[in-house]
């Protein structure tokens, strides 16, 4: 099994979202010993964002492309062969502003690309990105499950969907700046939905 960890966290240390994705990718490797566990820190190694000259590079045929566009394009390559290899996604995402950090939408800007990870046909879309199980690690300050409030559920479950990634299950810390009962009882909640869930 290869597991591969993204931390989205704009911190590297001590963020609460990386403490529930380390605690994901633990258990995982109690029940899977001999599992490869790829990490990636977006906050120590930040991926560029979708800009002019990423757009030029990626829609530019690659014996077309300047040094710099080759330079730029194989940025993105990299992740999504690091995608493909996987067999279990960890997502570690904090609710920022209600939403996602920008260093997890510039992942998935980077990992979304038609003809690679997803194609266009006549009955619509296709995810390409297929047989993967993935685990998305929230951690909030308030509460926010179920709630009108939550983007961030609905939007990675499309956005993961539309690659292919439909086995998706997501693991709720909330209440982080509820004081410290807050969060034992965030940090507890999430150890339990765990246990559950890697079974």
């Amino acid at each position: 099994m290869n597991i591969l960890q993204i931390n989205a966290s704009a911190r590297s240390a001590g963020a609460n979202s990386t403490r529930v994705a380390d605690a994901i990718v633990a258990r995982l490797k109690e029940r899977h010993p001999d599992a490869r566990v790829s990490v990636r820190d977006l906050a120590r190694d930040p991926h560029p964002i979708l800009d002019e000259a990423a757009l030029a590079a990626l829609f530019t045929p690659a014996d077309k492309r300047t040094p710099e566009q080759a330079a730029r394009a194989a940025l993105d390559d990299a992740l999504i062969a690091q995608l493909f290899a996987a067999d279990v996604v960890v997502l570690g995402v904090p609710m920022y502003n209600f939403g996602v950090p920008v260093q997890l939408k510039a992942w998935i800007d980077a990992v979304s690309r038609a003809g690679a990870t997803f194609r266009y046909t006549e009955n619509g879309p296709e995810g390409l990105v297929k047989g993967k199980t993935v685990y998305v690690a929230l951690a909030r300050g308030g509460v926010y499950r179920d709630g009108p409030a939550d983007s961030q559920v609905p939007y990675l479950k499309t956005v993961l969907g539309f690659l292919g990634m439909t086995e998706v299950s997501f693991i709720y810390a909330e209440g982080f700046a509820m004081g410290a009962i807050g969060a034992e009882k965030a940090l507890a909640a999430a150890d339990a939905q765990i246990l559950d869930l890697v079974a």
